[in-house]
């Protein structure tokens, strides 16, 4: 049965008039079936399902329906609207059951998109007896998903381990390295970048072909050019630019597939090839570069490869900068097998993942349950909780399988196999099983899901012999054990996975968290599990996808089923940070199904906690009230007992935990900077402890456990090898470790890999979740993973970490897009998990003593001012909690093996009672006195005349008494500071049937009915006498009762007037009938007994919404609480996220501990705030034994706010302290302050410097506490002594040069600014810029202050740059401000003279009085260049730089300088820091970022510097002399640029055929250069070779930026990138970098010197510079003395070639000393180009350099000539002299064997000049003469070896493309036929510059020649190259394809000659035969006479064709002609003779 689902369409054309009404019909083989029509609807909504009945037979894979849409028409025919055709190949070959086809575009007739979609779901059951037919090559293909698979770790592309053919083992990724690189990346949806480059292809099969390779990634595709021949070049560079998610780009693919574009579509695809974009992001640098891929047929599996593609692969993310690819000189014939990306051996192999389904069990209910009522009600039975059909889907690197469906079951049995072939080894990760719940007609939904890391339950072996990239210098510790015997292939289980997703709880509304459904985010609930098992068969198929699994393995399964009783505890000490009081608060425990409160399906156990209402904590929190009375809820529970798993983690997580705790002792002790002996100390404790650690605490043994399964095996295999390989790595790092701080990589990784060792994947036990519910509603929850809290009787160690400890948890919200911006609520909570045989146990662990109760309510309500039953309208007398539930105190019954203690008696519940003063210091009794009137009259006392705000009756306010502890403030006063008339009246009109008016106005008008005004009197709680003891409070009405004026959750203690309802809690106690202590409340199960008259009604529904209703409360008493006293010491912060608009905050934070908080003072203005400051919280009680809390003490929360004047305080993150804990206050321990991260979002959001200590007072009182620190202010404490940081007297200068590019502030520009600076208190501001457009400089440069640091480094504060504009009428706003963090790298020593603070070497020179300065040059040697220019030019030094050797000729021979090429910025060269010696350069930054995500806005720059020292305390000792001194003149100077831009790199492409149209623009000042006309048309990589000179001024023209623009005809230009180079520093800088240096002085030639000064000038200003003597020469300039080292000329120019441009030794020497000083030397930069619309992704490359010469000194030398070569012409001249052997392709009419052989000819690239010879007709033995020439011209690029093709890409292209293409020939033997299509016969290639030697004689000549230039590719000899040969004569084969195999398809005699354009004007030949027929002149070809074309010979076609063949037919025919003829005369006489006869016999 086929059925199809019609549900959609949109979009639909419009009629002319009207809309249609659409009706679809669908055909299926001639069987046509419709839908009904929808009138007028462009949106059409069927949801109709028509079958087609197969009959029987099942669908083949070519089978598809025909789906079309039409517009119904009442008469006449229906107008055809669109239509679509759907293949059903994917449910033929049983992949599927059903395919949805979503938004299906439907076309109009003749193919194009009308723009309407369809949606339709196929559904297909196959017939009982067809099998899926697997020998279908269509059938089983990839059903491809695009990968909706995220997960938060974003991990996908992964590889197991796989031992291949050969036994090696491949392990492809580090995993530990891969993991690293992806978390870099933050996962949010930002702009990445995937390049490919499709380099060449090879060995492509087929003949005559012209491949053409098709790109896909991500949703776009890019096509190469088509080629021809079977090793085409392409050389074709694609972008692609995605704006994602990192986690989902990484799972997408990239396919190359080649078609040959001269086939047919149906079988032109020829080879391809899949791997993952994040297979490439693992890779080093995130790229592949230059490698082969083997391309194979997607359809047959078994098939060999298809073909080579050589491909380099780049995916650059934010900042990433690509690598350069350097094609080698041999890369042309580099060995294919070699350089393979996947090595051949391993490609191919095929497994089969054996996924075995078992069951599931307790999946939620999906369906809504209408349809079973409707059942009940007709007598059907009832059975709600399997309301869910499920199945289940596996899905693996794109294929999917499905288990059956199995209806109406809520634990179904579908005990089938799923058999996933995929190859090995495999470039995907995860094995994704999702259960869905199968719908008849929607969508199915899925109920969750769960992955199978392949990488976590398979290994290579390969992950013990771990690498160590980066740093090879140091010393790896990895110990190398060797053994292999850990790899093994992928094996799971049997086991349970569970499955985790959106709450239980069932709803026919829309789930908003169905999401989690699909395993994105984490899962906030427990929604069943499933029993799998997973297993691995390398080769072979297996027979069916999907079958069902034999009676045996499921009954060996069924020992892995057995479930033991395990009970879980938790006891509630705290909730506080609960942000807004409202419906009370209950916790809800539960661990996978048991303990769900709001599941009906599961058995009611005690765990809840009571309902509690939040309290304020007086300060900014709420918190609920347990007091000495904490909640306990009790889960007792039944699963699998998998101790030997969770064992092994908690044991590998204990060592874990303790070598981190070492490891962040160690980074900290190394950020404080401690002595060497302190940090060895540290050090080796961690070192001694880990070693310890690993020898002590082994893993458990497997031996007769239970539940073993093979990966349990496996994995203890693992984990021993490699915590032994750890373990003798740290042995050795302890005995042979030489410098500590370098190990510290080491020690984290070996931490990260025991993180990952111990992540356990059969981990069967459900975590345990804890939810937060307000009222019935789910608010928050935490997850907590069941190992951590599970207790074990193997060791200490492997108990969880938080098995009976208390533990502090946030609480998050499900789905939280603000990801943790607020928190819910902070819990702390005491679990125990264990087996009930170990229960026990628990006696141990638990604290307090546990008390078990039944309760339930009396209700009364009051009628005419009397309490009683009979108003309760809805209410029972006696009911639960909630008032809904109808309860008797005789029903109730213990639990088995409990029994009462005690009667009922009153309890009021003090939690639930909500005094609205409850915490608060300061309140307002508030009331509102309400009059009405009828409209016009007077107005009167209303009829309740005082009520609350929302018009509830309230007491009159002389009722009002102040309760005890409370003071009056005032008197009763009318509240008027609101929208109301003078006298404090509103008005409102009241509209029936409401009695009160909804809004109120201020002014009264006529038609008013209603006033009222609010009457306040504010009350404070009173001091507490010194000495009087806290009295408790009242305990509020003696009855217990509690009151409310509505029925509802608000109760008060106090009886009021307005009260209509109250009600008060009865309690009674039991007790185990045996006591077991603590332990015994794990014997609660069930509910207490239920109300039985209920069930005599017969009512089913109610029994089960009692059944759970009603369990026992559990709470734990403490009997005496210990006060403890908190000092929290907050001393600063840095780096907070501005908020306002001013770029600064005003930050306060909130610090809450436990039930109490407080506020730090609020700071203006700053991102920096020192709040100094202690909060001392005296008396807190704290419940529990203080050695726990010693050990797990309540964390300190901080929340740093920003304070707004108006609106809400915003967040700036939150911290998180955990304090030191002193039992005993006389401990001489003193917390230190440490940084601690603030964090907002999930990102980092600066740090907080504090520290905080808890102190146990003792009964004695205060005296023994550590002493009050100083005040600052009324109630401000200070940091005390001790803990504050040391200070000392430091001096900070601070160079202040000028501000650049500061942006306009309010719309004005900043005119005149000043800086203020900020550092420790101090401040200081500089002289006012008077005008920044004349000089942007400071006039007064230097400013020092004097300040109070601390000595250690880390505790430093910032220094913050504030920039003031002075303006008109007093106003100074700050317009920018900066924070630098560290001033570490600004300390230096005062005393050592250094030259930084010094003036640059050219600012120097232009403070030195003028000497004249001129450049002789000598005439003689202008002829010796002219010659000279023909061989080497700059682009040979540059080639000779990059080491290009081919391309330079014969310059470095001469001994020529080369320079040097940086593939980077000059600025990023780490030698010369960034040219910011002189002075740095520091963002200024503006105002709160109005997007929130990105930094904030960039408004200026400062330029400047620092200078930290530290100064003596004594003020007789004599300051140290100042840094900045001599400094240059700050005044503008006017320069000479010279701007050189050699070539760009991989532009990214701007015009739709993926190139672009390059030119240069440069804009300096105000001056731009446009290079328009001088654009480069459609080219990536364009070699510009421009020089630009302009002039500016400095500082003021300072950015000068280069531009890469796309040229357009039409549209407006496009800007590829710019680039920005700060000239100021290039000028200022004491590395030289305005000019750099030459190897070698020159005085002519292409190196002629170029800068202003001679060497000797240069050398002389730098040691002025650096305070030396001048430097001395001597033996006439030969030797020279310098900063006292001498040097002689010799030392430099050994053995060097001695050239005759060099200049004099004296200058030659200068110019050898000045390069060993570190200066910039003469260079080619590379800089990347970024652009505004994807400003960090790098948009291409620019090499070029820039040249500044102040033109102060003179006229600077020639500028550089690097225009681009130019290719010389040459002339391929070849002539085909013969062919033999060439197949006979034709008979004749005569039956003869014959060809009518030609040769074709031409160049790759160079297709539109193709040659012909003419036609050699009827060669009878395969022979032809041809003697015919052809001519080629080509450009030939000598250097680079390649030829350069202009021509126009299509007829419609503007401008000619340039292509560079390998001077290749192809000549082509074919067969002529006059009146159908040649044939072709044979082909031959020959690369010009690597020629196969030619056979002398035909018979030498075979195949086997070609493939002896594959072999020999390694070594390339010049010799073989044509251009060197110049001429070669000689036999070679040609070849054609037959079946898969190459074979000889004739031979060709060729003379090949390459002439250079000069060569052949002198030796001119022509084409062919024509004239000049010379070089050599060409005879007319001797044929045999049998060549010759019948038709235009007849003649000869009678004398060979007819004569030959058939001369003794003729003759025989002649002969027989005669002796006709001559019997027919016979014949013809004979009777006239015989009668002649008979008349005269006689005569």
């Amino acid at each position: 049965m086929l059925r199809v689902v019609v549900e959609s369409a949109k979009g639909l054309p419009k009629k002319k008039i009207g809309n249609p009404d659409p009706i679809t019909s669908v055909t299926f083989k001639d069987e046509k079936k419709k839908t009904k029509s929808i009138d007028s609807e462009l949106n059409p909504v069927w949801n109709e399902v028509l079958e087609f009945d197969l009959k029987g037979t099942a669908l083949d894979s070519s089978s598809y329906i025909d789906v079309i849409v039409k517009d119904y028409e009442t008469l006449g025919k229906n107008k055809f609207l669109g239509s679509t055709k759907i293949l059903l190949q994917d449910l033929a070959s049983g992949q599927v059951r059903s395919l949805p086809s979503k938004n299906v575009p439907l076309v109009n007739e003749s193919g194009q998109n009308i723009g309407a979609t369809i949606n339709l779901v196929i559904g297909y059951d196959a017939p009982a007896n067809a099998a899926t037919n697997l020998n279908d090559p269509q059938a089983g293909d990839v059903v491809d998903d695009g990968g909706d698979e995220t997960l938060p770790d974003g991990g996908q592309s992964g590889y197991m381990g796989v031992s291949s053919s050969s036994g090696q083992t491949v392990n492809l990724r580090q995993k530990l390295a891969r993991a690293q690189n992806r978390h870099r990346l933050i996962n949010k949806p930002q702009d990445l970048q995937i390049r490919v480059r499709i380099i060449e292809a090879r060995r492509l099969s087929g003949n005559n072909i012209k491949p053409v390779v098709k790109v896909h990634v991500a949703g776009q595709t890019h096509r190469t050019r088509i080629k021809t021949g079977n090793n085409p070049f392409f050389d074709e560079m694609f972008f692609y630019n995605v704006h994602m998610l990192p986690s989902d780009l990484f799972d997408q693919n990239i396919s190359f597939r080649v078609y040959n574009s001269y086939s047919l579509r149906a079988d032109s695809l020829m080879g391809e090839f899949k791997l993952d974009v994040g297979y490439v992001y693992d890779e080093p640098a995130h790229c592949i570069l230059r490698k082969w891929l083997l391309l194979n047929d997607p359809d047959d599996e078994s098939s060999g490869a298809k073909g080579y593609l050589k491909v380099s692969l780049f995916v650059v993310g934010t900042g990433d900068e690509p690598p350069v690819e350097k094609r080698d000189s041999n890369d042309d014939q580099d060995d294919i097998e070699s350089n393979l990306l996947l090595p051949a051996g391993v490609t191919l192999r095929w497994a089969t993942l054996s996924l075995k389904v078992f069951r599931a069990e307790d999946i939620p209910q999906m369906d809504d349950a209408f349809i079973q009522t409707m059942k009940e009600i007709f007598g059907g039975d009832e059975n709600k909780k399997n309301l869910v059909d499920p199945f289940l889907e596996a899905r693996f690197a794109g294929r999917k399988l499905c288990t059956q469906t199995i209806e109406k079951n809520a634990n179904p049995e579908w005990n089938q196999v799923l058999n996933l072939q995929v190859k090995f080894p495999s470039m995907c990760e995860r094995v994704k099983l999702t259960v869905f719940d199968w719908d008849r007609l929607t969508g199915n939904d899925a109920i969750g899901t769960t992955y199978l890391n392949l990488a976590k339950i398979a290994s290579s072996g390969g992950e013990i012999e771990e690498e160590h990239a980066g740093n090879l210098e140091i010393p790896s510790y990895e110990a190398n054990s060797g053994e292999s015997e850990v790899g093994f292939l992928p094996v799971f289980g049997p086991c349970y996975v569970n499955l985790y997703g959106s709450p239980r709880e069932f709803s026919g509304l829309p789930d908003p968290y169905e999401d989690l459904n699909y395993g994105k985010g984490e899962g906030v609930a427990y929604r069943g599990r499933i029993l799998v098992e997973l297993s691995t068969k390398l080769e072979g198929k297996a027979d069916k996808t999907v079958d069902s699994i034999p009676n045996d393995d499921i009954l060996v399964v069924q020992k892995y089923q057995r479930r033991r009783k395990y009970c879980l505890c938790a006891s509630f000490h705290s909730a506080s940070m609960i942000q807004e009081p409202g419906e009370p608060i209950q916790f809800e425990v539960s661990i996978g199904n048991y303990g769900n409160k709001l599941d009906t399906t599961c058995k009611p156990l005690a765990s809840t906690t009571q309902y509690s209402c939040a309290v304020f904590d007086g300060n900014h929190y709420y918190y609920l009230p347990w007091a000495d009375t904490k909640p306990v809820v009790v889960v007792t529970s039944y699963w699998e007992d998998i101790s030997h798993r969770l064992d092994s983690v908690n044991i590998i997580l204990y060592i874990t935990h303790r070598m981190q705790f070492n490891l962040e002792a160690f980074k900290t002790a190394m950020l404080a900077k401690v002595s060497d002996n302190q940090l060895v100390e540290v050090w080796l404790k961690l070192l001694n402890q880990f070693i310890e650690d690993l020898e002590s605490f082994s893993t458990p043994e497997l031996e007769g456990r239970s539940n073993l399964t093979t990966l349990d095996i496996q994995i203890k295999k693992l984990r021993d090898s490699t915590l032994t390989s750890i373990k003798d790595g740290a042995r050795r790092m302890r005995e042979e470790a030489t410098e500590i701080r370098d190990t510290l990589s080491d020690l984290e990784a070996w931490a990260d890999k025991l993180k990952q060792l111990a992540e356990e994947p059969q981990n069967s036990m459900p975590d345990v979740i804890i939810w937060m519910l307000r009222g019935e509603k789910r608010v928050a929850y935490s997850r907590i993973p069941a190992h951590q809290v599970l207790f074990s009787t193997y060791s200490e160690q492997a108990c969880g970490q938080h098995c009976g400890k208390t533990q502090t948890i946030f609480l998050q919200y499900p789905m939280d897009k603000t990801k943790g911006l607020k928190v819910p609520v902070q819990i702390r909570v005491n679990m125990w998990l264990g087996l009930s045989a170990h229960e026990k146990k628990f006696n141990s662990y638990s604290e307090g003593t546990f008390s078990v109760f039944a309760e339930l309510y009396e209700n009364h309500a009051k009628v005419f001012g009397k309490w009683g039953t009979t108003g309760l309208v809805g209410r029972h007398k006696f009911s639960d909690v909630t008032g809904k539930l109808k309860l008797k105190q005789e029903y109730f019954m213990p639990p088995r093996g409990w029994e009462w203690e005690s009667d009922w008696f009153i309890d009021p519940e003090k939690a639930l009672l909500t005094e609205a003063d409850a915490g608060h210091t300061e309140f307002m009794d508030e009331v509102f006195q309400n009059e009405t009137r009828f409209p016009g009259g007077e107005w009167k006392a209303a009829s309740e005349q005082f009520t609350d705000v929302n018009g509830e009756k309230s007491r009159n306010p002389a009722e009002f008494d102040c309760p005890p502890g409370w003071v009056w403030e005032d008197e009763w006063t009318v509240d008027d500071n609101r929208a109301v008339d003078d006298q404090g009246w509103e008005y409102g009109v009241t509209i029936p049937p409401a009695d009160k008016p909804r809004s109120w106005v201020p002014a009264e008008k006529v038609y008013h009915v209603h006033r009222r005004r609010r009457l306040v009197r504010p009350r404070r709680r009173a001091a507490l006498p010194a000495g009087a003891a806290v009295e408790r409070r009242d305990q509020g009405d003696p009855e217990g009762w509690e009151f409310s004026s509505l029925i509802g959750w608000k109760f008060h203690r106090k009886e009021r007037s307005s009260d209509t309802f109250r009600r008060r809690r009865w309690r009674r106690k039991m007790a185990p009938e045996d006591r077991l202590g603590a332990a015994a409340i794990f014997k609660l199960e069930g509910a207490l007994g239920v109300d039985t008259e209920e069930k005599e009604k017969g009512s089913k529904a109610d029994a089960t919404k009692l059944f759970g209703a009603n369990t026992p409360t559990v709470s734990c008493f403490f009997d005496r609480s210990y006060v403890y006293h908190l000092r929290v010491y907050v001393y600063q912060a840095r780096n907070l996220t501005s908020m306002d608009k001013d770029s600064f905050s005003d930050p306060y934070a909130h610090v809450s501990f436990l039930h109490i908080s407080k506020t730090t003072e609020k700071l203006r203005s700053t991102l920096n705030p020192t709040w100094d400051q202690t909060l001392i919280f005296s008396d807190i009680e704290i419940c529990g034994d203080p050695q726990n809390i010693e050990h797990c003490p309540p964390d300190v929360v901080l929340e740093f706010y920003d304070n707004d004047q108006v609106g809400k305080d915003e967040l700036l993150g939150r911290s998180v302290c955990i304090p030191m804990v002193k039992l005993n206050p006389g401990m001489d321990q003193t917390p230190k302050l440490l940084w601690h991260p603030i964090i907002q979002k999930g990102q980092k959001a600066g740090e907080a410097l504090m520290a905080a200590e808890l102190i146990l007072k003792d009964k004695s009182g205060e005296s023994d506490l550590p002493l009050v620190p100083p005040k600052r202010a009324e109630n401000l404490y200070m940091v005390p002594q001790g803990i504050r940081p040391v200070v000392q007297l430091t001096a900070v200068e601070i160079l202040v040069w000028g501000l650049r590019n500061m942006k306009s502030y309010q719309l004005a520009s900043v005119s005149s600014p000043s800086l203020v600076v900020e550092c420790g208190g101090q401040r200081v501001e500089s002289a006012v810029i008077k005008n920044m457009k004349k000089s942007p400089n400071f006039p007064s440069s230097v400013l020092f202050i004097k300040v109070l640091l601390p000595k250690n480094e880390m505790y430093t504060p910032p220094v913050v740059l504030k920039v003031i504009d002075h303006r008109p009428f007093g106003r100074k706003p700050v317009v920018g401000q900066c924070t630098i963090s560290s001033l570490e790298k600004f300390r230096c020593d005062p005393y050592v003279i250094t030259a930084e603070g010094a003036m640059s070497s050219k600012m120097a020179l232009m403070a030195s009085p003028l000497k004249h300065v001129s450049i002789t040059m000598e005439e003689t040697r202008q002829l010796l260049e002219a010659q000279e220019k023909e061989t080497v030019d700059w682009w040979s030094k540059f080639y000779a730089s990059t080491g290009d050797r081919e391309k330079c000729g014969p310059y470095l021979k001469k001994g020529y300088d080369t320079l040097k090429v940086y593939d980077c910025e000059l600025e990023d060269v780490p030698e010369f820091k960034g040219l910011t010696d002189f002075c740095s350069t520091f963002k200024l930054q503006r105002g709160k970022n109005e997007n929130g995500d990105d930094d904030p806005t960039v408004v200026g720059e400062f330029k400047g510097s620092f200078k930290v020292y530290p100064l003596s305390d004594d003020p007789g000792v004599a300051p140290p002399p100042r840094q900045f001194r001599e400094l240059p003149d700050s005044g503008s100077q006017e320069c000479l640029v010279r701007i050189y831009v050699v070539q760009a790199i991989d532009l990214q492409p701007k015009d739709n055929n993926g190139k672009c149209d390059p030119y240069i623009k440069i804009s300096l000042g105000r001056k731009t250069i446009d290079d328009r006309d001088y654009y480069l048309p459609n080219t990536i990589t364009p070699v510009f070779g421009r020089m630009f000179e302009m002039t500016c001024f400095l500082p003021q023209d300072k950015d000068l930026k280069i531009s890469v623009y796309d040229y357009d005809l039409l549209s407006r230009d496009e800007k590829v990138g710019e680039t920005v180079i700060d000239l100021e520093n290039r000028f200022l800088s004491r590395y030289n970098s305005y000019c750099g240096l030459p190897q070698t002085y020159c005085i002519s030639s292409i190196n002629q010197w170029r800068d202003q000064l001679k060497p000797s000038q240069i050398l002389e200003n730098l040691a002025r510079l650096k305070g030396l003597s001048k430097p001395r020469t001597e033996d006439n300039g030969t030797s020279l003395t310098f900063n006292g080292k001498d040097y002689t000329l010799a030392q430099f120019e050994n053995n060097k070639e001695i050239h005759q441009h060099l200049g004099p030794p004296r200058e030659r020497l200068c110019l050898h000393v000045l390069r060993a000083q570190g200066l910039v030397p003469e260079h080619v930069e590379t800089r990347t180009l970024f652009s505004s619309f994807q400003p960090n992704l790098s948009q291409g490359r620019l090499q070029m350099w820039v040249d500044v010469f102040p033109k102060s000194i003179g006229y600077p030398g020639p500028p550089f000539d690097i225009t681009p070569r130019k290719p010389k012409r040459y002339f391929l001249r070849a002539v085909i002299w013969n062919t033999t052997d060439v197949t006979l392709d034709e008979t004749s009419i005569t039956g003869e064997n014959m060809s009518d052989i030609y040769v074709k000819g031409w160049m790759p690239g160079m297709e539109e000049d193709k040659q012909k010879t003419d036609v050699h007709y009827r060669s009878l033995d395969g022979d032809g003469n041809f003697n015919w020439r052809f001519i080629f011209g080509f450009d030939y690029l000598s250097a680079e070896q390649l030829c350069l093709v202009s021509k126009k890409e299509n007829f419609w292209s503007l401008d000619k493309t340039e292509f560079r293409i390998p001077p290749k020939l192809i000549v082509q033997v074919w067969d002529n036929d006059k009146f159908s299509l040649d044939d072709y016969l044979g082909t031959l290639e020959l690369d010009l510059r690597n020629l196969v030697a030619p056979a002398k004689t035909p018979e030498k000549c075979s195949l086997e020649m070609m493939d002896v230039l594959e072999i020999e590719a390694q070594k390339t000899d010049l010799a073989k190259s044509l251009f060197a040969q110049q001429s070669v004569r000689g036999w070679w084969p040609c070849s054609i394809e037959q079946d898969g195999k190459k074979v000889l398809g004739g031979k060709v005699e060729m003379t090949l000659e390459i002439v250079s354009e000069a060569d052949s004007d002198e030796k001119p030949a022509g084409k062919g035969r024509d004239e000049p027929n010379m070089n050599p002149k060409l005879d007319y070809p001797k044929r045999p006479e049998t060549s010759f074309f019948w038709f235009t010979n007849p003649c000869k076609t009678m004398k060979f064709i007819v004569w030959r063949r058939f001369r003794c037919l003729f003759i025989g025919l002649i002969l027989l002609t005669i002796v006709f003829l001559f019997l027919a005369i016979l014949l013809y006489s004979l009777p006239n003779y015989i009668s002649m006869k008979i008349v005269k016999p006689l005569s």
